[in-house]
């Protein structure tokens, strides 16, 4: 297994997987329904930051995001969002060495949201989700849904040539040209530091004057998640920016050093890599300076993309994840933690999950 500075473990989708069975030639995958009472609509956004170059390609101009926005629907019908599209799944399949599956099978995944469907009303708490290192936004899909089927819009940001592929509106598909960069601690740095950058910017055009969705966003509850690097990235955000009022660390290595962060923080990690005795100190070292509400939690069985979509889609194609856990345990369990933080810190609901171990999931240790 590589390891890298980047996220801790680079094996950040199907890194770990080798077939276990032979995979169905057609297979039909799926992504474990939300559990909120609410229909899922989302609308994906093209958002141009014309004040800033991009910072890899920097030949390619202004720097250029896709945005998937998940939300609350007054209705279900119309229909279904795609997971990805096919050169997407192609290229994450080729990055990750799989080829026991069909290039555009991710593609065909099944979601639960419904493209552009009417918003219900009111002004929704927004939750950014930032995905792993060379993993794309889509990768976030079920923890994205779960959240809007509770009532959150949930804007999951793609960082452009960070990921295996991404495809934009007039059908270009863009690469990871990060990934052939030496992964040093200072590239790990910069990385954060641009998608703090970003994050920041998406927050500008969905709160401003004039949002670029009009289904109602609260500036006064936004929260930010990441998966690994995304993880990393969410501590650099909220010390750039105190719009982002909590934040959640699901097991990312912390390469920039937090100094003093006052606001709500969850640090989510597998119990292989994330404990204060494991080799990773960059944990240790944050939350010493984590001065506000924190929890530190790892989940037992899981590995380092378990908090991601990887995991289940992983089981249904017969691949051997390195787990100790199901896919569908796994994402269970992410989306009662994820839900009942946001749920404290931006609807400031009580939340007995978060106050110590809960016999629903066994799984889980506190360490604080």
């Amino acid at each position: 297994m590589r390891k890298s500075i980047i996220g801790g473990l680079l094996a950040a989708a199907l890194l770990t997987c080798t077939a276990a069975t032979p995979a169905a030639a057609d297979p039909e995958l799926g992504l474990p329904r939300p559990t909120g009472p609410r229909p899922v609509g989302v609308t994906t956004l093209q958002l141009v930051d014309s004040s800033r170059t991009d910072p890899w390609v920097p030949a390619s101009g202004a720097r250029r995001l896709m945005v998937s926005l998940w939300y609350p629907a007054s209705a279900a019908g119309g229909t279904r969002a795609a997971y990805m599209t096919p050169q997407e799944s192609a290229l994450l399949l080729k990055g990750e060495g799989i080829t026991t599956v069909a290039p555009d099978t991710l593609s065909r995944t099944r979601t639960d949201a419904y493209t552009d469907a009417t918003p219900t009303r009111g002004r929704h708490p927004l939750v950014v989700l930032s995905p792993g290192f060379s993993l794309p936004r889509s990768s976030l899909t079920s923890l994205g849904e779960d959240l809007a089927s509770r009532g959150y819009a949930v804007a999951a940001v793609d960082h452009t040539y960070e990921n295996f592929g991404e495809t934009f509106p007039d059908g270009h598909t863009t690469t990871c040209v990060v990934c052939e960069a030496d992964q040093t601690p200072a590239l790990a740095r910069k990385l954060a530091a641009g998608r703090a950058a970003d994050v920041s910017f998406v927050l500008d055009r969905l709160t401003g004057p004039h949002p670029v969705w009009k289904g109602g966003v609260s500036s006064s509850r936004i929260g930010m998640a990441g998966h690994s690097l995304g993880g990393d990235s969410t501590a650099v955000t909220m010390a750039a920016d105190r719009r982002v009022r909590a934040g959640i660390d699901m097991d990312g290595t912390i390469n920039t050093p937090v100094t003093r962060l006052s606001r709500p923080f969850l640090l989510m990690g597998t119990a292989a890599g994330h404990t204060p005795s494991s080799k990773d100190a960059t944990w240790n070292d944050a939350w010493r300076h984590l001065t506000g509400w924190r929890r530190w939690i790892t989940v037992a069985g899981t590995q380092h993309s378990s908090f991601t979509d990887l995991h289940p889609l992983a089981d249904e194609l017969g691949l051997a994840f390195g787990a100790d856990i199901s896919g569908t345990r796994a994402v269970q369990i992410t989306r009662a933690y994820v839900g009942a933080f946001f749920d404290r810190h931006l609807r400031h609901r009580t939340e007995p999950l978060l106050d110590g171990p809960s016999p629903a999931y066994p799984e889980v240790t506190f360490w604080n």
